[in-house]
Parts: C-alpha cells; structure tokens; sequence
C-alpha cells in the first residue's frame, strides 16, 4: 500500500525545515507520494535512501539536495535545475526529466531506466558509471561531458549536442547515434552494433554498400 502525502507550493523557498514529513510504509522505507512543487526554490533537503513516486515538479531549482540512493518512481521534474545535487547510486525509472539541466552534480552510479530526458542538459557532466536504460534523450545537450564506460542502451540521442564529449568504452548498443560525427566525439573502443557503425559512416557521408 503507497503511503505519502500530497503538498503544493509555488513560488518559495524550501528548505529541510520546510519539507513535509515523510510517511513510513509497511516495509520501513520513507515514501514520498504525489508531492507537486511549481517555481520553487528547493536548497539542502536530505532525500537520501527515500522514495518519491508520482511527484511533479515544474520550474524549480535544487541546490545541494542529497537524492544519494533514492528510488523515483514515475516522476516528473520539468525544466528543473539541479545545482551542486549528490546522485550517488539513484535510481529512476519512468521518470519524465525534459529541459532538466544538471551542474556540478555528482552523477556517480546513477541508474536510469525508461523515462523522457528530452532536452536535458549535462554539460562536461561526468557520466563513466552511470546507465541509462530505454531513455529518450533527444536534442539532450552532453557537450564535453565524460562518459568514458558509460552504459547508454537502447537510448534516443537523436539530435543531442555531443561536441567534445568521450564516450571511450561506453556500451552504446541499441541507441540513435545519428548524432555522433567520430571528428567531434571520442568513440575509442566503445561498443555498438553493425547497424549502427552504418549510422556513423553515414555521418560521414560515406557510401556504405553491401560488396
């Protein structure tokens, strides 16, 4: 049984002070449910090791928030901006993140699975031990970032921004990479499928033919 309690705030600021209570469900984990934020100001709430299910947040900037081993369930954070927030071993899944930008975020161990990350922006983020499953990130912004033995499956990177980023040895199999020009991305040893070291040669504008 799903136990929460359902909060509105628009336009404040919110601190740890300010968070409701958590509810305890049956099987002792802190649960968050339906909680719905709108251009709030979010600074130095502890989440870690909680669960928020089914939460909407719009507009909103987070600062210093610990998510560290969080579980979000079909939640929603659109054009958010996370500022200095701590990741570590989060997981997501069927999240909606789209305009969602991260700065100076620690992103390490982060498991993402389905979900809309749309437009996200990571720039320079640092992504070596991160995976996302089944995620569209179409037109995401991952200039420079550092994804060297990231895990990328089955993701949409359809007109992502990639210039200068380092996917050496990600696990790209099953994504779009049309986006991916091998002159602006460092693609050492990453592994993808036949199909699509087609897509890049394309890229290039070769002609690939079957003899």
């Amino acid at each position: 049984m799903r136990t929460g309690r359902r909060t509105t705030a628009s336009r404040r600021a919110v601190t740890s002070a300010d968070w409701p209570d958590p509810e305890t469900a049956s099987d002792g984990a802190t649960r968050f449910v339906g909680l719905r934020y709108e251009g709030a100001a979010i600074r130095e709430v502890d989440l870690c090791e909680a669960t928020l299910e089914d939460c909407v947040f719009e507009s909103c900037t987070f600062t210093a928030v610990r998510f560290n081993c969080a579980r979000l369930i079909g939640s929603t954070f659109k054009d958010c901006r996370f500022a200095g927030c701590n990741w570590w071993d989060a997981s997501l899944t069927d999240c909606t993140l789209t305009a969602s930008a991260f700065d100076r975020c620690d992103l390490s161990g982060l498991e993402v699975e389905g979900g809309d990350w749309s437009d996200v922006e990571m720039l320079g983020a640092d992504l070596g031990t991160a995976e996302f499953n089944r995620v569209g990130m179409r037109g995401a912004n991952l200039s420079g970032a550092r994804c060297q033995g990231v895990v990328l499956r089955d993701v949409d990177l359809s007109g992502a921004s990639l210039r200068e980023a380092d996917f050496t040895r990600a696990d790209l199999r099953g994504s779009v990479l049309t986006a991916f020009d091998p002159r602006e991305v460092e693609l050492r040893e990453a592994i993808i499928t036949a199909d699509q070291a087609v897509d890049i040669a394309m890229s290039l504008r070769m002609s690939v033919r079957a003899s």
